[in-house]
Parts: C-alpha cells; sequence; structure tokens
C-alpha cells in the first residue's frame, strides 16, 4: 500500500488516549470528531487510488512492463492485492467503472501461466455473489475466455482456477448456466473428470452436482455423455472428497423423476453401481470408529443411494453404521445441496473466514504491501 495511506499510529494513539478506562468517556470536540472521520475516510480513498494505479499497470504493454524490468512474479504479487481490494462488493463493481476489468480479462490469455491463474483467481472474487459483477464479466466476453482456459489450457492449476471462476460466474446466474450449456460445458467437465488431479476433480464434481441439482433436465445430457460410469469410479477413489462428490452426483442422477428414478436414471449401470456401493459398504464396515466419524456423510450418501436405487435400506442400517454413538439420534437424510452453495452474502462470508474449508484454492500468506511497478 502507498506510504501515504492513513495515519494508523495517530488513530492508535488517538483511540487509546480518549479510551483507556480511566475517565469516564467525554463528548469529541468538533475538531477530533472532523480529524477521526478524516482519518478513517482515507483509507477508502486510498484502496480507489491503488485500484487505479494497478489498473493503469494491466493497461501497460507486455514489452514496456519487461523493459522497466518488472517480471511476471510482480504482476502477480499486483494481482493479488487487487483480489483483497475487490473482497468489497462495492470495490469489484467499482473495478469495470475505473477501467480496470477488460485489462484483467486480459490477462486469462497472459504468456505466463502464473499470470493466467492469479487473473483467474481475481475473477472468482469479483462475481462470486455478485449478480451485478457477474453481468459485466459476462458482457465483456469473460466466460469465453475462462471456458478456453479451463478446457484447454496445457496447466492444470490454470485449468483448475479457471473452473472455479465459472463456478462463481454462473452460479445462481441463469444467462452463464445457459451459455455454459451451448459452449459443450458439460464435455469440458467430463474431461476434468478424467484428470488425475484431484482438486481438479472435486471442483468439476461440485459444479456437476449444483448444475443437476438446479436443472433437473440436464441429467439426460449427463447420462449421455458416459457421467455414471465415471463417477461410479470416482466413488472408489482413495479421497474422500472424491467418494462423496461423486456419490452426491449419483444420487442427484438415481433422483431424476424423468426416468422414473431409481438405477434406471444411471444409464443402465445397475450392476455396476451394486458393485461399488457393496465395496463401499464392506469398506465402512472395516473402518475404526475414528475413521466412521469422519466418514459420516459418506456413509448417508451410500445408505441414500441404495435406496434410492433398490427401495430398501442399505446393511449399514443393519451393522449399526448408519447411526453411531455421538451422531444425533434422528439423523436427516444428506444435504447435498447447500453445503456447496456460496452464502448469499458476501460480507457474512468474508467474516467467516476462519471457519473456511482446507480446500481453497488461495494459500495464505502474510500480507504485504504492493509497490506500484511503474513510476508513473
Amino acid at each position: 500500500m502507498a506510504k501515504d495511506g492513513p495515519d494508523w499510529d495517530g488513530l492508535l494513539k488517538w483511540s487509546i488516549a480518549h479510551s483507556d478506562g480511566t475517565r469516564p468517556p467525554r463528548a469529541l470536540s468538533e475538531e477530533d470528531r472532523k480529524w477521526f472521520m478524516e482519518a478513517m475516510q482515507s483509507q477508502s480513498i486510498d484502496v480507489v487510488k491503488r485500484m487505479k494505479e494497478i489498473t493503469l499497470v494491466m493497461q501497460t504493454p507486455e514489452q514496456v512492463l519487461e523493459a522497466q524490468g518488472v517480471t511476471s512474479a510482480d504482476i502477480e504479487d499486483m494481482l493479488e492485492e487487487l483480489q483483497e481490494h475487490v473482497e468489497s462488493i462495492d470495490m469489484a463493481n467499482d473495478l469495470h467503472s475505473i477501467g480496470g476489468l477488460f485489462p484483467l480479462l486480459g490477462y486469462l490469455k497472459n504468456s505466463h501461466a502464473g499470470i493466467r491463474a492469479k487473473a483467474a483467481e481475481v475473477i472468482t472474487t469479483i462475481v462470486q455473489n455478485n449478480p451485478r459483477s457477474q453481468q459485466l464479466v459476462m458482457e465483456a466476453n469473460g466466460f469465453e475466455a475462462l471456458l478456453s482456459n479451463f478446457a484447454s489450457d496445457p496447466d492444470i492449476t490454470v485449468r483448475t482456477k479457471a473452473l472455479g471462476a465459472i463456478s462463481s460466474l454462473i452460479r445462481h446466474n441463469k444467462p452463464g448456466i445457459a451459455a455454459f450449456r451451448l459452449a459443450n460445458g458439460y464435455a469440458a467437465l467430463r474431461d476434468a473428470l478424467g484428470s488425475e488431479n484431484v482438486r481438479f476433480q472435486r471442483k468439476a464434481l461440485n459444479l456437476i452436482h449444483y448444475l443437476l441439482h438446479e436443472n433437473g433436465s440436464d441429467c439426460n445430457v449427463v447420462r449421455e455423455l458416459g457421467f455414471p460410469r465415471i463417477m461410479m469410479h470416482l466413488a472408489s477413489s482413495k479421497d474422500a472428497g472424491l467418494r462423496e462428490g461423486a456419490l452426491r452426483g449419483l444420487l442427484e442422477l438415481a433422483q431424476d423423476k424423468s426416468t422414473g428414478g431409481g438405477s434406471d436414471g444411471l444409464g443402465g449401470e445397475d450392476e455396476k453401481l451394486k458393485q461399488v456401493l457393496q465395496e463401499r459398504i464392506k469398506d465402512i464396515s472395516l473402518m475404526s470408529a475414528d475413521d466412521l466419524g469422519a466418514v459420516r456423510e459418506e456413509r448417508h450418501l451410500v445408505d441414500s443411494l441404495w435406496n434410492a436405487c433398490y427401495n430398501e435400506p442399505s446393511s449399514l442400517h443393519k451393522e449399526g453404521l448408519l447411526v453411531l454413538p455421538g451422531d444425533d439420534d434422528d439423523v436427516p437424510p444428506p444435504d447435498v445441496a447447500s453445503k456447496h452453495f456460496e452464502p448469499p452474502l458476501r460480507a457474512w462470508a468474508a467474516n467467516q473466514e476462519d471457519n473456511r474449508a482446507p480446500d481453497t484454492d488461495t494459500e495464505n500468506k502474510e500480507a504485504e504491501a504492493t509497490p506500484l511497478l511503474l513510476g508513473i
């Protein structure tokens, strides 16, 4: 952050002097009130100024930056700072007003994979639970650039970050979902499931589940593309997150009423599914008490899927492995919807930062001031 920012030391000293607990609070003089308000307001003014500076750098041709000694790592650091600023919905929407959105989208085509990935992360933050910015990114053809990176970028991290941005861009966004369908997005999701990258596969499964939950008619597309067999394979993965994601998707297909429900919704893979579920039940029955607690959701997903396909409880009931001591006495069916949806208020979500799941795209780093990269 620029050094001419707010006088935090002065503000801290002033606050301590006026609230040290040794005397009752007194009314502020007009001079004190004016100084305090200016100190507080200066932060937002500084953020807007800084975003304009970053925008100026993003608008500068790459060869000019290189001539001035600016490296790709410098650009990535700058984008990380921008991501912090656009956590605020107001700042996210202002980025377009100050001319920063188009050059940011341009970074999705940068020759450096790290910059392409970081740009997608910033876009994820901008559009998350933000209908206005979702619309602006769609109008600026940001969806097309993200889909291209997701489907065909040679770098797996870039593909993963682009998928994350697409997920946030089309969530609760009907035009975005329609564009995803028309662009053959499901075929790209199928390719993602066939990769060997667990995080990429998890993100793909989460988006598949959201789309099927919101649009039951898409179940037919998923079946025709062969998703059931792929998800059955992933349901036997060593990774618990992959197993749960695959089971959620299979459960959505099994609950599809257009086929009558049950195993008919799985594209003729009834025997394969039964084998997979029996193997999962066997593995669960051999788990220790601690391990059983860790796969609570999986236990209920397996049972719900068995019930949906074969109209009877799974053997987990008979073996007493569905509800364990310490579980709620009356456990509802697994919540296969809301867990993976973003909360509607980003401000509330930001306050829950410490409670987020460990599988996040952005690694925690100490906040560092990023200097302006150009002397202009």
